[in-house]
Order: structure tokens, then C-alpha cells, then sequence
């Protein structure tokens, strides 16, 4: 697809040059003067939504765009690079380079690192022998409205000739660096220049008690004197800070969570923003030298291809940014496990084999989370859930099953005993809408996503200020029994490069202030209303009161979360989503499924949106290392390349997209832990001509999707 229109959004203007006038150009290491005769030239002026932008060049080597210099070998390594007492920047970002990847992907062997996906495997899906690492610069700024980290890694293979752009908006809440396994990795490899953003979230992480800030690139400074080169700083005055800390010490604000401005609203925007700043950045480089220092447009929306990209959260931003693209930006996306809902996602069903269909149409997140956390722990004990990976056992199991019974005084489960309970517990969360894939998933998680997600999301949808500890949790440092403690300075100072944004994450735990007894660790903690362990049961039931509550905490959650919602109208955008069935964190039922129905009704038969769902596939590649994991589960990560290998061939050379399908995969077996290596026959191509076995369909009212099984 090429555009031909010129884009209003990017304050385009024009430069009469005369026959007379003579323009530089940068040419090899001298300069030329080249006659232009007369022309209109279009001028390369700085969008008006930064003020200030920093390059570093990397010569592929000592260090590089991809891999930190760290190359395919050193990202694979569980030795994370080390940082000194006060970190500097190169440091920060290697480790945040390091800890970023392989939160996306599973860097194992076995797996399938470095033989079908890795830095030393070639467009072509060939692997080498290589460390994968790739020269280049890096130009990094804040959008000013809220601090929006952007960046532009453009690698020295990039062609003037035949330029192309890959939007990376970060996975999860992580930084700007979120996205660079997935989206970052295959635009480099084609020599694409890579338009990251960490979308408002990002460890932007004020300590309250020192008073300090996170900076662009991840070092810590005096929040006073950080002004407004901060990352994100809390909005307190001096007194309101101490008497804060006077009441609870040692605490943190968190960007995402705290910065009052429910970033997730403007993701498609800061997405939009990110490839725009590309353009900027890439005619400041080649465009022609113009006689008053500025330079030309040579690079545009109408000689480049643009895709839309990323995973998860970085995913559903991509399809917001494709939804709100009037200006011809964005030639097409390709996408993986998208969190997105859409305004009013009643009214669809959807049928997958001979499985009760699905009614209840598509869910935002915060609902369906605040469900699962009040309910997957004491489920995580149910009879179909058993031997799942992190399964609950002696102690554990015992506070789990405080958790049922704390469950059953309310009437939320039923039955007479903590396996009863815990049985209709899992009937429930598959009657809301998991799939029974997700059925030995509950267990991990729980452990290490749902409490995290859901306070971060309950504070951000609602606009609440780190003060409020709202539900009474908050986030610190804790002791081996949970107790809230001042944080080791050494692990704050690279929370730019650990940290994901969501505690719990690094020295950064999620307390509950509400704990009978004190404050404590949300795990270790007990409800005063029945005075037992049972994983914060009071504080989760509270987050769930959020959703279906109609108290003012709970009319401000909802309204925000109202500015999320989507329209599943992509303009007539070539699609491919690819999501796994088996995703637990963010369930097809809830997002994809949904999105392609609504889509169909808003688009008609016209669309271009292609949805592929994988068998045996989930939400956390890089879980796929630990036990039980390994042997039930393939990399989906594979499954986002072939996406955008086939939207570059669709976009480049006019090749079909495939239809929408179903691709089923197996599973690497063996024994947990040491699952057996992965072979191209786990992991089939989707196909260009699938069966019809294989196909998923869409009414044409958008009202009906079929998933077989």
C-alpha cells in the first residue's frame, strides 16, 4: 500500500527553492553541493510534541541496537549484566535490553532460541552462527505530555531507497525498551527503522521516602532537581509527602498506577506520535540540507511502509493507534495477544466445537481481572487444575484454602468443603469465559500477575493518587516476612532496567496496609475480617467492589476505563492478529474473539483483518522454561514473526493473507523440566490454504464467530 495524500497531523509545510539556490547534502565523509532548479521542497519541521532529542550511535560490536553487545549468547544467559554503585546510562541499558528480551522470550535452546527465532536467525528463518548484533543509532526524546518516553533505533542496513518503519509500543506497563524481542528484533533484521514508546507506563518509579526520580534513561535524581526531565514524579507538596511517609514509610509511587492520567486512553496516540517522530528523525538524517540548516522531507507516508506492531498491551495499542489513523500513516498491522476490549461487547457468541458457546461478548480488563483474582487462588486447588505448573502445596495450599472459605462466607463459591469450593470456583471462572486451557494456569498466574495487574489497573482507571492506598495497597520493600522495610538503595538504582512497571517486580512488593497486625506482603497477609491468611482476601474483594459496585471509587474506576474502549474499526487496514488459545492473562474470549465479530459488523465484508489462534500456546514465552510450562506449551513468539512476515510479503509483494484459522501445534512433551527439544514439526505454518476444518468464521452480522476445535 502506498499513500499519496500529504498528512495535516505533522504540520506539513512548504519551501519554494529557486534556480539560483544551492543545497547541501551530507554525502559519504564530505560535503556536496548539489543545483536543485526550481522546485516546491517539503521542510522537515520538528513536531510540536517534543522539545528535546538525544543519539548514540552503536557500531555493532562493542555495542549494538539489538542486543546491548550482549549478543545472542549473552541475552540467552541467566547472568544478567552487573551495574556499579551509582549505574550509568550505558549500564542501565544493557541490563533493561537484557531483562526486556527475555521477558518475552523463552531464550532457551529446547525451546527453540537461536534454531527457529533468535538475533542469529535471518529474515528467512535461517540460523547462523552469529551473535545477531546490529549496528545502528538511537534517538531518544519525551513526548511532553506526560513524559512518554520515545525512541527510533535505525539500523545501518536501513535503505533511503526503499524505507520502512515498525512501530514497538512496550508489552505489559515496562519501558521503552518493552518491546524490543518482539517488534524491535524483526524491524532491525530488516533493516527497518524500529519507533518504540513505553506509552505513559514504564519504570517511572518515585521513591517517597529519598525523594527520587527515575531520568529518560533510567539514573536516579533528586526529584526537586529532576523537574521535569523526571521520568514521572508523584504530585505531593512537601507536607503532604511527610505526612505521608510519617504513615506509611518507605513507599513508592509507580508510574503507571499513580500518575493520574490513565495513560492507556492515549496509547493509540503515543503510538501514532512514536512513528512520527520517526519520520522526524529520519529526515533529519537524510533529508537535503536546506540553506537555512533545516532539512527536506525525503522520507514519507507515501514512499514507506509502515506496520503497526508490538505484543499484549503493546498490541492492543497498536490496534488503537490503527483505529485512529485518518492520515494515512500506518499501511498495516500485525499483532499478538492484544489486550483490547470494545465499548459494548455484548450481543456476540461465539462457538468453538462442541464447547457451550460464549455469550458475554468482550470484558475489560479490569473486570475480568478482579474476577480472577478473587477467585483463581482458591480454584488453583480444584481437581481439573491439578499438577499445573507452580501448584500449590503444604502451606500455600492451606492459605488457598483459607482463601475458599473466605470466598464461601460470601456467597461467591459454594459447597461444603475447601475441595468443593475450590471445584465451583474453577466452574465459575469457566463460566465467566476462560477456556478449560487455562485450567492448570490459575496457580502461576495469580502468583505472578493478577494482584499486580489488577491494583495497578484499579489506581490508573480511576485517577487515584498514590496517597489514597486504595483498597489499602501500596507498594515498598519488604523483609523475609513480609514486613514493609526500607528499600536497598543498589536495587532501586536499577529499577529503570529490572523493574516492569507492575509490582511486584524487583525490590518493589505489593503490600497490603490493611493486614491484621500491620502492614505486610499482599501473600502474607490477614484479613481482619477472618483473621486468617488467605492472600489478601479483604483488599481483593474490595478491587472486584470497584467493578460492580456503584460507589464513587467505583463510578471513577468505570469511567475510565470507558476511555479505553475500542471500536474495532481499522479503516480498511490490512490485519493479522495471532493469539494463543490457551492465554490465561489476557483470555481470546474476552479480547480477539470479540474484536474480529465487531470488526466484521463494523466493516462488513470488505475487512482485512485476518485472526489466527494457536493451540497449546499462552500468554508468557518466557514461562516456557519452568516445569510443566516446557512440556504442554510452544513458543507463540514464532507465531508473531510468521504474522509479520506475512503482512511484509502482503504489504511488499501483494501476497494474500491468510485466512482466518486455527493452527494446531504440539506439544514438546517429556518430563517437566526437561521437556524435549522443539523440532518445525511442533510448530506448523499457518497455512495460506488452511482446510476447512481449520477455519474460523465470522456472520456477516458480526454477530456469530466459529473457532473449531
Amino acid at each position: 500500500m502506498r499513500h499519496s495524500s500529504t498528512s495535516p497531523r505533522r504540520a506539513r509545510a512548504l519551501l519554494t527553492v529557486t534556480a539560483a539556490a544551492a543545497m547541501t547534502v551530507a554525502c559519504g565523509g564530505g560535503r556536496s553541493v548539489v543545483e536543485t532548479g526550481s522546485g516546491d521542497y517539503e521542510v522537515n519541521l520538528q513536531p510540536s510534541f517534543f522539545t528535546t532529542a538525544t543519539t548514540l550511535t552503536y557500531d555493532g560490536a562493542s555495542d549494538d541496537l539489538l542486543t546491548a553487545g550482549l549478543g545472542r549468547a549473552g541475552l540467552a544467559s541467566a547472568v544478567a549484566p552487573t551495574l556499579s554503585a551509582t549505574p550509568t546510562a550505558t549500564e542501565l541499558r544493557k541490563l533493561a535490553i537484557h531483562t526486556n528480551y527475555r521477558a518475552i522470550v523463552d531464550t532457551t535452546a529446547g525451546g527453540g532460541y537461536g534454531s527457529l527465532y533468535g538475533p542469529n536467525v535471518d529474515v528467512n528463518g535461517v540460523a547462523g552462527t552469529g551473535e545477531g548484533r546490529i549496528a545502528g543509532s538511537e534517538t531518544i526524546a519525551y513526548a511532553t505530555a506526560g513524559n512518554v518516553t520515545m525512541m527510533v533505533q535505525i539500523p545501518s542496513s536501513f535503505s533511503v531507497s526503499a524505507p520502512c518503519i515498525i512501530s514497538a509500543t512496550s508489552s505489559g506497563s515496562r519501558g521503552v525498551y518493552g518491546a524490543i524481542g518482539s517488534s524491535g528484533e524483526w524491524g532491525l533484521k530488516r533493516g527497518c527503522a524500529v519507533a518504540y514508546t513505553d506509552k505513559g507506563t514504564g519504570n517511572g518509579v518515585h521513591d517517597l521516602q529519598a525523594n527520587t526520580v527515575n531520568l529518560i534513561d533510567g539514573r536516579r535524581a533528586d526529584a526537586t532537581a529532576a523537574g521535569s526531565t523526571s521520568n514521572f514524579t508523584a504530585v505531593f507538596t512537601a507536607q503532604e509527602r511527610t505526612t505521608f511517609n510519617t504513615a506509611t514509610p518507605n513507599r513508592f509511587a509507580v508510574k503507571h498506577a499513580h500518575s493520574q492520567l490513565n495513560p492507556e486512553k492515549d496509547w493509540g496516540t503515543n503510538t501514532l506520535q512514536a512513528i512520527e517522530f520517526a519520520f522526524w528523525v529520519l529526515n533529519d538524517r537524510y533529508g537535503v540540507l536546506l540553506p537555512d540548516g533545516r532539512k527536506t522531507k525525503v522520507i514519507t507516508p507515501a514512499n514507506t511502509t509502515v506496520i503497526a506492531s508490538s505484543v499484549s498491551n503493546g498490541a492492543g495499542a497498536a490496534l488503537a493507534a490503527a483505529e485512529q489513523d485518518t492520515t494515512g500513516l500506518i499501511d498495516g498491522v500485525a499483532v499478538s495477544e492484544p489486550n483490547v476490549a470494545v465499548a459494548n461487547g455484548a450481543g456476540v457468541r461465539i462457538e468453538r466445537g462442541t464447547l457451550p458457546a460464549y455469550t458475554a461478548g468482550s470484558k475489560p480488563l479490569f473486570d475480568y481481572f478482579s474476577y480472577g483474582n478473587l477467585l483463581q487462588p482458591c480454584a488453583a486447588l480444584a481437581t481439573a487444575a491439578a499438577g499445573g505448573p507452580f501448584a500449590y502445596s503444604g502451606a500455600t495450599a492451606l492459605i488457598a484454602g483459607n482463601r475458599c472459605a473466605a470466598l464461601a462466607a460470601v456467597g461467591l463459591v459454594s459447597g461444603g468443603t475447601v475441595q468443593e469450593w475450590a471445584d465451583n470456583a474453577l466452574l465459575r471462572l469457566r463460566a465467566y469465559g476462560w477456556e478449560p486451557e487455562a485450567n492448570v494456569l490459575h496457580a502461576s498466574h495469580w502468583l505472578f500477575a493478577s494482584p499486580a495487574i489488577a491494583v495497578t489497573y484499579a489506581n490508573t482507571y480511576g485517577r487515584f493518587h498514590v496517597k489514597d492506598n486504595l483498597c489499602g495497597f501500596s507498594f515498598g520493600s519488604v523483609n523475609a516476612s513480609g514486613v514493609p522495610i526500607a528499600a536497598a538503595p543498589a536495587a532501586i538504582a536499577g529499577v529503570f532496567s529490572t523493574g516492569n512497571g507492575v509490582p511486584p517486580s524487583g525490590a518493589l512488593q505489593l503490600i497490603w496496609n490493611d493486614s491484621l497486625g500491620g502492614a505486610a506482603n499482599h501473600s502474607a497477609s490477614v484479613s481482619p475480617a477472618t483473621g486468617q491468611a488467605d492472600f489478601a482476601f479483604g483488599g481483593a474483594n474490595c478491587l472486584r467492589a470497584l467493578w460492580t459496585d456503584s460507589g464513587a471509587n467505583a463510578t471513577r474506576v468505570r469511567a475510565g476505563i470507558t476511555e479505553v474502549q475500542r471500536t474495532a474499526n481499522l479503516r480498511g487496514k490490512p490485519t493479522l492478529i495471532v493469539h494463543g488459545r490457551s492465554d490465561t492473562l489476557i483470555p481470546v474470549n474476552f479480547t480477539s474473539r470479540p474484536y474480529l465479530a465487531r470488526n466484521r459488523a463494523v466493516e462488513g465484508a470488505n475487512t482485512k483483518l485476518r485472526y489466527v489462534e494457536v493451540t497449546n500456546a499462552q500468554h508468557f514465552d518466557s514461562f516456557l522454561p519452568f516445569a510443566g510450562y516446557d512440556t504442554r506449551f510452544i513458543p507463540l513468539h514464532l507465531y508473531y514473526i510468521r504474522a509479520m512476515d506475512a503482512m511484509w510479503a502482503h504489504l511488499k509483494n501483494g501476497t494474500p493473507l491468510p485466512p482466518s484459522q486455527v493452527v494446531r501445534t504440539t506439544p514438546r512433551g517429556g518430563t517437566p523440566g526437561a521437556a524435549t527439544a522443539i523440532t518445525a514439526a511442533n510448530v506448523p505454518a499457518i497455512a495460506a490454504a488452511p482446510a476447512a476444518t481449520a477455519l474460523i468464521t465470522v456472520t456477516d452480522d458480526g454477530l456469530t464467530v466459529r473457532v473449531p476445535e
